[in-house]
C-alpha cells in the first residue's frame, strides 16, 4: 500500500482517538484530526477529504440509558462515499441504524481493545482487529479489507456482521467486570478465613483458563486513587448498557436479570465504599446511585 495516496481521519482526540492517531502517524500515514478542542477544531471542514475516518467519541450510559448521539452527529462530517469506522463502543444494532441514516457513506464498526494504562502499546501491537459490516456484500467486504490493510497487523483479524462486532466489545468488558467482582467477593472471604490472598492469586494466575489479569481486588482508579471495583472509562458504563439490553431483549428471564443486577449492584457498592471513580458512578447512576437500582 502506498501510504502517500491514502489519508486517514480521526474524529475525537480523547485518550482513545489520540493514541490511535499517534500510531498511524508513527507509521507514516497522513493523518487529519478533528475534535472540539484546539488545535483540532479547525479541521472540521477538511475531515470530509479523508479516505477512511475513525470515530472515537463518547458513548455514555446515563440514567436515561445508552447514548450514541455524538456518534450519529459526527458521521455527517465524513465525506460522501468515504469510509467511516466507528471505534466507540456501541450497542448491537447501532451501526445498522446509522448506515441506513447515512446511506451515501460506508459505515462500519471496529471495536477497540485498548487498556488505559498501556494504550500506546496496545494501539501499536493489537491482538485483534475486528471489522463489523452492516451489509454482507462484496462492496462492504472490499471496504473492510481496505481498513484491515491500514491497521497494524494483529494475530486475529476478522470481518463479521456489525452486530456481532458490537457485541464482542460488550461481552469482553462484561466478562472482565464479573471477574473483578468475583475476585473481590473471594478476597473478602479469604481474609475472613485468615488466609493469604496473594498465595491463592499466584496459583490462580498459573491456570491458563483463568489468566493473570484482573486478579487484584484493590486497584488504582483513573485518578490514581486506590480502591475496589470495576470502573474506568469502559467497565462501569458498558456493563450497565449490557444489562439494559439483556432485560429489553429477554424480559422473561428473571434469573438472568438477577445475575446481572447483582454483579452491577456489588460493583457500585465496592466503588462507593472505597470512593473509587465516584465521578463515573454519578455519571452512570446519578447522585444517589443506589436509588437507580430500585427502578430496575
Amino acid at each position: 500500500m502506498d501510504k502517500k495516496n491514502i489519508s486517514i481521519g480521526f474524529i475525537g482526540q480523547g485518550w482513545l482517538g489520540k493514541h490511535y492517531a499517534d500510531e498511524f502517524e508513527n507509521r507514516g500515514f497522513s493523518v487529519i484530526r478533528y475534535a472540539l478542542e484546539e488545535p483540532y477544531c479547525k479541521n472540521k471542514d477538511v475531515i470530509k477529504n479523508c479516505d477512511i475516518v475513525f470515530i472515537a467519541v463518547p458513548t455514555p450510559t446515563t440514567l436515561d440509558g445508552f447514548d450514541a448521539s455524538v456518534v450519529r452527529s459526527v458521521i455527517a462530517l465524513v465525506g460522501t462515499g468515504k469510509i467511516a469506522v466507528i471505534r466507540s463502543t456501541i450497542i448491537p444494532g447501532t451501526t445498522d441504524l446509522i448506515q441506513k441514516q447515512y446511506s451515501d457513506r460506508i459505515v462500519m464498526h471496529s471495536p477497540e481493545f485498548l487498556t488505559e494504562a498501556t494504550a500506546a502499546h496496545d494501539a501499536a501491537y493489537p491482538m485483534r482487529n475486528i471489522i463489523g459490516i452492516p451489509v454482507d456484500s462484496e462492496h462492504y467486504r472490499v471496504a473492510a479489507e481496505k481498513v484491515l490493510e491500514v491497521l497494524p497487523h494483529a494475530p486475529y483479524m476478522k470481518i463479521m456482521p456489525a452486530g456481532e462486532a458490537e457485541m464482542v466489545k460488550y461481552v469482553g468488558n462484561g466478562w472482565l467486570t464479573q471477574k473483578i467482582i468475583f475476585v473481590n467477593v473471594i478476597y473478602d472471604l479469604v481474609n475472613k478465613l485468615g488466609l493469604n490472598y496473594e498465595v491463592i492469586k499466584e496459583a490462580l494466575a498459573a491456570d491458563p483458563r483463568i489468566g493473570s489479569s484482573h486478579l487484584d481486588p484493590v486497584h488504582a482508579s483513573t485518578s490514581g486513587i486506590m480502591g475496589r471495583g470495576a470502573a474506568g472509562h469502559c467497565f462501569l458504563k458498558d456493563f450497565a448498557a449490557l444489562r439494559a439490553v439483556y432485560e429489553t431483549v429477554l424480559p422473561e428471564d428473571a434469573a438472568g436479570h438477577n445475575i446481572l443486577r447483582s454483579i452491577e449492584y456489588k460493583n457500585v457498592q465496592l466503588l462507593t465504599d472505597t470512593k473509587k471513580d465516584l465521578d463515573l458512578v454519578r455519571m452512570v447512576y446519578g447522585e444517589k446511585p443506589f436509588d437507580s437500582f430500585k427502578k430496575i
